[in-house]
């Protein structure tokens, strides 16, 4: 089965949860393109976070009990998710300890060790099901519209984001289109899984700032949109994009503390619904 029939398969629609703020804040001269996070941002996420599904693995034992038994697989359900997240660190340390501040792993290659099957397809297909059953996911409110007014006003998009080989199949699952037919551009695309570097490292957003002026776009002119004041916001900051906290879900929305930040950072929108992000572009 395709991994797009197979999130469709999976999902169930989500709706957002209050998170009682309101739109404010205003931009600096001409928006020329406009980066996206994906998780908490573009699609709701159960979990709130690509990273952070730990408790919904344990709150879903009977789900990743009957995906085992799909596979046969003989492991037991419950110690599953504590064997992923540790393999997860293990790997990690390893990678810090080669001098990756921030690093990714290909979560593909974590299940490989953890089931011992040597087949990439069938490894694939395992990943994403259990990703789809610990942190279901459902495109936010007004998507389709926003992505198809950027591009229609012919402004350049991309995404900057944590995630992993299937994030990019939810967008034609759900919409229909590859990432490029939607108007993002792959030179301002960035996923952690393919950098190996993870948010808050600023790797991925350095880059993509390079690739932007030498397209002509200086930094300055673009609007970076998430929902993480540390990974989204005060990285974006850092190397000298615009800022828009997305505020939208209660779920996915991380405030950060300023113990945890350089200095204060503070956005230069909150918006709570996709569609205002239009008003300044």
């Amino acid at each position: 089965m395709s991994l797009e029939k197979l999130i469709l398969q999976y999902s169930r629609p989500l709706f957002p949860i209050s998170a009682d703020f309101h739109k404010r804040g205003k931009t600096e001269g001409e928006i020329r393109a406009i980066l996206f996070d994906v998780y908490g941002t573009l699609f709701i996420s159960k979990a709130g976070d690509i990273s952070m599904a730990k408790k919904e693995a344990e709150r879903n034992v009977i789900g990743i009990k009957a995906l085992l038994e799909k596979f046969h697989i003989n492991k037991n359900a419950k110690n599953l998710p504590e064997e992923f997240f540790e393999e997860i660190k293990k790997e990690k340390e390893k990678l810090k300890g080669q001098g990756v501040d921030f690093p990714e792993v290909k979560i593909e290659k974590i299940w490989e060790r953890i089931l011992k099957i040597e087949d990439d397809d069938n490894i694939k297909q395992f990943a994403a099901e259990y990703e789809l059953i610990v942190n279901p996911v459902y495109p936010m409110p007004h998507l389709r519209e926003v992505l198809a007014a950027c591009k229609k006003n012919n402004i350049p998009m991309g995404i900057i984001s944590n995630a992993q080989f299937y994030t990019p199949y939810l967008f034609y699952a759900f919409l229909n289109a590859t990432l490029e037919e939607l108007g993002f551009v792959t030179d301002f695309i960035f996923f952690s899984y393919v950098s190996g570097h993870v948010k808050p490292s600023l790797c991925m957003f350095e880059r993509a700032a390079e690739n932007l002026e030498k397209s002509g776009i200086p930094k300055c002119n673009t609007l970076y949109v998430g929902n993480d004041m540390i990974k989204d916001i005060h990285c974006a900051s850092k190397v000298g994009f615009q800022t828009a906290l997305f505020a939208g879900d209660k779920r996915s929305l991380r405030l950060g503390t300023e113990d945890t930040m350089d200095a204060k950072i503070s956005p230069d929108l909150v918006i709570t619904d996709l569609l205002q992000v239009l008003d300044y572009l």
